[in-house]
């Protein structure tokens, strides 16, 4: 038996239940991982929640690191007792161990281990498409982050310096000010304490920056549109406060031809051959030393309600794993 989480209703952390399943060999295409960590995302909450359907009953979880115990039918990808790691969908890595689509595995490099791993692919690869796709940033580019202290600001702020990109990050407290600035926000706005907005358009002498990345939302959304130079880029990207309610084009014309795009992983990462070069950047950058997957909390399995709860209450920094 192994043990995973279960959700047959949407709803509050309560949902989520602890239950053993008989794990069937793996199908043709498919490769068995023996979990050592699993990847806490908001997106899981957006899934948890409903904010994004499934099917129900079902699993959560879209990111996972572990070893290979066995493989079905015309798997080339992998082999058994390779260290692997994943990011993306069907949902279900909140388990002890999964069976997973080959194609979406990826082997470690021996310098990354299992909660590097099980912490950066999601977020990792998320900021490899948000850096050098959704907007392609060169040398002194200027950029607002939002929540730069979090999982996914914290490994942009690192890539960002490695570009030559100015970093303008947002977060919610002086703890957070202090994280975002130790891993390479070169300005960062205490967004209870100052209007972003106004903040952005000091630092930058009025200019704007050439791209927001947002991951808030509802409550930021119109307010990043005013720190945008003209054509610049509104990239966003998550729905932390709730989602962006519906907006005339013309908020963009009369801001000077701004762009707004709504990425996704799975876009980017739609083919085999974009994954592994995505994932060929990221672990370039952390096995270099110049990106450092910062794991600040780490839940055992069972206690995965209590992990949601910190993480929508913002009391979360950096990156976040679960134990099974």
């Amino acid at each position: 038996m192994t043990k995973v989480i279960r959700i047959d209703r949407v709803g509050g952390p309560e949902v989520m239940q602890l239950v053993d399943v008989d794990l069937a060999p793996p199908g043709p295409g498919e490769a068995q991982v023996r979990h050592s960590a699993i990847g806490l995302n908001f997106i899981d909450v957006y899934f948890r929640t409903g904010l994004y359907p499934q099917p129900l009953p079902g699993g959560l979880g879209m990111e996972g690191a572990g070893t290979v115990e066995a493989v079905g039918d015309g798997v080339t990808e992998v082999k058994v007792g390779d260290r692997v790691a994943y990011a993306g969908r069907p949902n279900g890595a909140y388990a002890e161990a999964r069976n997973m689509p080959a194609s979406q595995l990826l082997v470690l490099p021996e310098k990354i281990g299992f909660d590097t791993a099980a912490a950066m692919m999601l977020q990792g690869l998320t900021v490899q498409y948000l850096l050098h796709r959704t907007v392609h940033l060169k040398a002194g580019d200027t950029i607002l982050f939002h929540a730069a202290a979090g999982g996914v600001g914290m490994i942009a702020c690192q890539w960002a310096k490695v570009l030559g990109v100015t970093v303008i990050g947002t977060v919610g407290s002086d703890e957070k000010a202090a994280l975002a600035t130790a891993h390479g926000a070169d300005h960062v706005i205490n967004y209870n304490r100052e209007d972003f907005t106004a903040r952005v358009r000091e630092i930058t002498g009025g200019k704007g920056v050439c791209a927001v990345y947002d991951s808030i939302g509802k409550d930021t959304f119109f307010a990043s549109l005013d720190c945008l130079a003209p054509l610049g880029t509104m990239v966003s990207f998550g729905n932390a406060s709730g989602p962006v309610p519906p907006f005339s084009l013309s908020e963009l014309s009369n801001r000077g031809s701004l762009f707004v795009t709504r990425p996704s992983l799975g876009a980017y990462m739609a083919t085999r051959e974009d994954l592994e070069a995505s994932a060929k950047s990221l672990f370039g950058v952390v096995n270099s030393g110049a990106v450092k997957v910062d794991v600040r909390q780490r839940y055992d399995l069972a206690d995965v309600a209590q992990a949601h709860i910190d993480l929508e209450a913002r009391k979360t920094t950096g990156s976040t794993i679960l134990l099974p």
